[in-house]
């Protein structure tokens, strides 16, 4: 059974004469016909009485109204489909990790509503790897995430690196670590730790950090925001690490301190390995097809050229397959 069968059914039904159906279909009327012929044989049984006017058999009446469903519907898909093309999408749905939603997206936030009021913006605050689960189970459009190689393989995946990040210690100002200007690893590894919970590419960063090292990680609490881990962390012993956009307002706490990651070396059997700094890489994700959209394409667009202008860590690296 094809659409077109259908289509030739309903004009014929609405204008009771095989001629007339042609001529509102713009076809011959022996196309007609053979649409006709073609959907009978598909049924098993007449549609039609062949009388001076096509009137409906009761298989036919049975048809009629399942007919002029499945028409609207491929109408009202065909419709959807042509305003999704055109950029007439009713939303624009978009996952985030804490510290970009907090200090690079809002600036865009409010560019794209100003250059698409009509479509309504969703934003959401997750984890990396939350992010890109519900992209690949398509409830959001984007996710802007810690880049996780694994999770963004597949070839329908468009990878755009925004930035890479320092990651440092976040302690209280009276905590013992306090007076490193930047901590060896020797050290850090003593105290209990503050980490973010599952799903969360920051805590795979850790255990991987402590696991190089032969070091047991002391997880002592795991949180999901970084004003929750300033909270704690001011209390007393735990520490944190934290990507520096996250650790913005510590600065300026007088009851917090930063300090770097000292640089040094990890021994591995009898050759010691460079240890470089610790960084995390944040990247935009969206699927090929979402990239064709023009609210998502724009939205895309945005946040390149934002943090294109406020970022300074690393250049923008450009649009492709798998960062």
């Amino acid at each position: 059974m094809r659409l077109e069968q259908l289509q030739a059914f309903l004009a014929v039904t609405e204008t009771g004469s095989f001629q007339k159906a042609a001529q509102c279909c713009g076809v011959t009327q022996s196309a007609i016909s053979r649409q006709i012929q073609a959907l009978e044989a598909d049924l098993g049984a007449p549609l039609f009485h062949r009388t001076a006017q096509a009137k409906l058999t009761v298989s036919g009446d049975l048809l009629l109204p399942r007919a002029r469903k499945i028409c609207q519907e491929w109408q009202n898909a065909a419709q959807d489909v042509a305003q999704l093309v055109a950029g007439k999408q009713p939303e624009l749905c978009v996952a985030a990790i804490h510290s970009i939603c907090a200090h690079q997206l809002p600036p865009v936030l409010q560019q794209f509503c100003r250059d698409y009021p009509n479509v309504q913006l969703r934003v959401t605050a997750l984890g990396s790897d939350r992010s890109l689960k519900v992209l690949k189970d398509g409830l959001v459009d984007l996710a802007i995430v810690m880049n996780n190689r694994f999770l963004t393989m597949s070839p329908e995946m468009v990878v755009q690196v925004l930035y890479e990040e320092p990651i440092k210690v976040l302690i209280a100002a009276a905590h013992p670590l306090a007076a490193y200007p930047a901590i060896p690893w020797s050290e850090l590894t003593k105290y209990p730790q503050v980490v973010f919970k599952d799903g969360y590419g920051m805590q795979r960063i850790v255990q991987e950090q402590f696991e190089r090292r032969g070091a047991t990680l002391k997880a002592a609490l795991e949180l999901n925001t970084p004003d929750a881990f300033k909270g704690v962390v001011r209390q007393g012993e735990l520490v944190a690490l934290l990507p520096e956009t996250a650790l913005v307002e510590a600065y300026t706490d007088p009851t917090l301190a930063v300090r770097s990651i000292a640089s040094g070396y990890v021994g591995v059997g009898a050759e010691p390995l460079t240890d470089p700094p610790l960084t995390r890489q944040v990247v935009m994700v969206t699927t090929r097809d979402r990239l064709q959209i023009p609210p998502i394409q724009h939205f895309f667009s945005l946040v390149v050229d934002h943090l294109a202008q406020v970022t300074q860590v690393l250049p923008l690296a450009p649009v492709g397959r798998n960062g």
